[in-house]
């Protein structure tokens, strides 16, 4: 079985800080969302990735190249046309062989059932707002219909990102369709459209449960995401702890390069590498490498790495390497 990851996205609703950074290697509680993605795929044991990346992703190739062992293969996707388009450029280096398609910028924990008897298995969840997604009718176990980002929504099981492929030949055959005759949803090649037309031509597709499942594509659920998993792997609630003359509340990432003064920190805070803070209170935020901090209120931010922030603020977005200060 192969891994594919599709990560050729600009990152739009992530800006300012995908101007400079891959939205792969975006921290949340100190780690890249590509990290959580790559640890899985290790953990079931597959040992071949397929990375569909866009030009100019030099930072993505070098930090997998430099922190993980598997057999890598990256595929330039040249224009945005789409997801199911990505996973098209694919299929040659696919071939016949089985996958597993997790989307760049979800994260997620539950296990996978990498051995499946259907065409495909694909993994879903229940969500509240079913417009942002693809979304999932079942007729007994089976899917019958998919739709992308629906209007009116029939149903809020969505399609969570993460889909396993026992027919490739089948998927990439659906998705030549959609290219040949220019089948577009909202502008774009979609996964689900080619899933629906599996299901069109008598495949068989199922459905499994994604209960973790954490959203990394917009600033937004990039800092929800952030207090989920440091609640989850940190494990210490909400206990406050002095340390010289500063207060951690915990759960928090801190870096041990960073150096904290007279300052409180947290709940829900990851700080990078080589950062300075100083007389400042920050809760549930997102701290970049080499960032400078002083006489600052921040809450719900995201500062970009080799940012210097100063004064007094509520929120903030800030892309690498600016100064700001009031």
């Amino acid at each position: 079985m192969k891994a594919i990851i599709p990560i050729a996205g600009v990152g739009t609703r992530l800006r300012p800080h995908t101007y400079t950074t891959p939205k792969a290697l975006l921290k949340v509680a100190g780690k890249p969302v590509i990290s959580y993605l790559l640890d899985k795929i290790k953990e079931l044991g597959i040992k071949d990735v397929v990375l569909i990346v866009s030009e100019g992703q030099e930072k993505v190739k070098e930090y997998i190249d430099k922190s993980y062992d598997f057999k890598t293969s990256y595929v330039i996707q040249k224009e945005q046309l789409g997801l199911g388009h990505a996973i098209y450029l694919a299929r040659e280096t696919v071939g016949k062989d089985k996958c597993l398609i997790i989307y760049g910028d979800t994260i997620f924990f539950d296990n996978i059932p990498t051995h499946v008897s259907c065409d495909a298995a694909i993994g879903v969840k229940r969500v509240k707002d079913p417009k942002r997604f693809g979304i999932v009718e079942l007729e007994g176990k089976r899917i019958k219909k998919l739709v992308e980002k629906p209007e009116h929504p029939t149903s809020n099981l969505s399609v969570a990102g993460v889909n396993v492929i026992n027919n490739s030949s089948l998927l990439f055959s659906s998705l030549e369709e959609l290219i040949n005759n220019n089948i577009k949803t909202k502008g774009e090649f979609q996964l689900t459209d080619a899933f629906q037309l599996m299901v069109d031509k008598g495949g068989i597709l199922e459905t499994f449960p994604i209960k973790e499942w954490y959203d990394c594509g917009k600033v937004e659920t990039l800092l929800s995401s952030n207090k989920s998993l440091l609640e989850k792997t940190k494990k210490q609630g909400n206990k406050e702890t002095r340390k010289q003359e500063n207060i951690i509340i915990e759960p928090v990432s801190i870096h041990p390069s960073s150096k904290i003064k007279a300052s409180i920190i947290g709940p829900y805070v990851s700080i990078d590498e080589n950062c300075i803070i100083e007389q400042s209170i920050i809760r549930n935020s997102i701290i970049g490498e080499n960032v400078s901090i002083k006489d600052a209120i921040l809450e719900e931010s995201i500062i970009g790495d080799n940012a210097v922030v100063y004064g007094k603020f509520g929120h903030l977005n800030v892309g690498d390497s600016a100064e700001v200060g009031i």
